[in-house]
């Protein structure tokens, strides 16, 4: 693990904000270099939070270039860290910041059945994605500061997902959902994307973990519902899990096609969901040996060193649906994205499936 060690370090050492506003890929490195925090107790990683943070969050609470009207489900993500360190500090601009973010939430368009807008510019559209960047940050606030009740409104949005997008037959979910059917990456009948794209999968999976271990016991009937789709979602993505390596594809259910490949971020998110739920007992302890073999098979494959220099490959830069040029949701559009070196949806996966490593050994 040495070499792992060495790769986070530099990295973080030499991390540059992704964007100059507040966003969510920053928010992925700040959830696994805080992970790794707890789980080491090293101080470098709570340095490295606590120094970004104060560039982004001034005194009196304001984010820096967060835009709430916007509604991007996104510029969430960045926000769930800030309860830890709220909890650590117990500085006033965390909560100034935590109840700015929120009221993006009670402001946020929904679907008819009560589901958040991915976007303002994606109407009545749910994606995988965005219950990652929305419902851990949800279900924290409810459980320090909203009105218990709420719950169920986190619990009724995973719901509607598991009846929309959710494939009985193959056992995955689809990437997106369109309730007006106005998108033309929307079935008609059905109204979900094409295809089952692997981050989005890995995406939803640490939704739920991340969810579940925030759940206390005021929460019980709602915890065992996610619980059971939690492990629903698990078993259907082993059988897709690679044989030799042990990861899982950009196109999940098309690992032997021309042009897919086994991809890093998808890989490890669902690695520290497994991980994560043995630790938190969601799912049998022998599940263990998946999550480390996804993320062993990841390390041996893609991070390589070049001229001296570590470097994680593998990673899908980004995908999505519509906007302009058009994104179909189509196999062919999937694996068109470009691979990338070193991203941070990719490395923050890795310091969040690496400190589930840490913490059950």
């Amino acid at each position: 693990m040495k070499t792992i060690d060495i790769y986070i370090d530099e990295y973080i050492k030499n991390y540059h904000s992704y964007k100059e506003s507040w966003n969510y890929e920053d928010g992925c490195v700040l959830k696994g270099a805080w992970d790794l925090y707890k789980a080491t107790g090293n101080e470098k990683f709570k340095l490295f939070v606590l120094n970004y943070l104060d560039e982004f969050i001034s005194e009196d609470g304001n984010i820096k270039g967060y835009k709430p009207h916007n509604h991007h489900l996104d510029d969430i993500n960045s926000g769930k860290i800030l309860f830890d360190v709220l909890e650590l500090t117990n500085e006033e601009k965390y909560i100034k910041a935590i109840e700015s973010i929120f009221n993006q939430i009670k402001t946020q368009p929904r679907t008819n059945e009560g589901n958040f807008w991915h976007k303002d510019i994606y109407p009545y559209q749910v994606w995988l994605d965005g219950l990652y960047m929305v419902m851990p940050f949800y279900v924290k606030y409810i459980k320090n500061f909203g009105n218990i009740d709420e719950v169920n409104d986190v619990l009724n949005q995973f719901l509607n997902v598991r009846r929309h997008m959710w494939n009985e037959e193959k056992k995955l979910y689809y990437h997106g959902y369109d309730e007006s059917r106005k998108e033309a990456w929307a079935d008609k009948k059905t109204g979900v994307s094409p295809n089952f794209w692997g981050r989005a999968e890995g995406w939803f999976v640490m939704a739920l973990v991340d969810v579940l271990e925030e759940m206390d016991e005021r929460m019980e009937s709602e915890k065992n519902t996610l619980s059971k789709m939690f492990n629903e979602a698990i078993d259907g993505l082993l059988i897709y899990q690679d044989e030799d390596t042990g990861m899982w594809y950009q196109v999940l259910d098309k690992g032997g096609e021309k042009g897919n490949y086994q991809e890093t971020s998808a890989t490890l998110m669902i690695s520290y969901s497994i991980l994560k739920g043995v630790r938190l007992n969601l799912v049998p302890q022998n599940y263990k040996d998946y999550g480390i073999k996804a993320f062993e098979g990841t390390v041996n494959k893609y991070l390589l060193e070049d001229e001296g220099k570590l470097m994680l490959g593998g990673i899908c830069g980004v995908a999505g649906l519509g906007n302009n040029p058009y994104r179909d949701g189509s196999y062919d559009y999937y694996i068109s994205e470009k691979v990338v070196y070193d991203d941070p949806k990719g490395v923050g996966a890795l310091m969040m499936a690496y400190s589930e490593i840490i913490k059950i050994q």
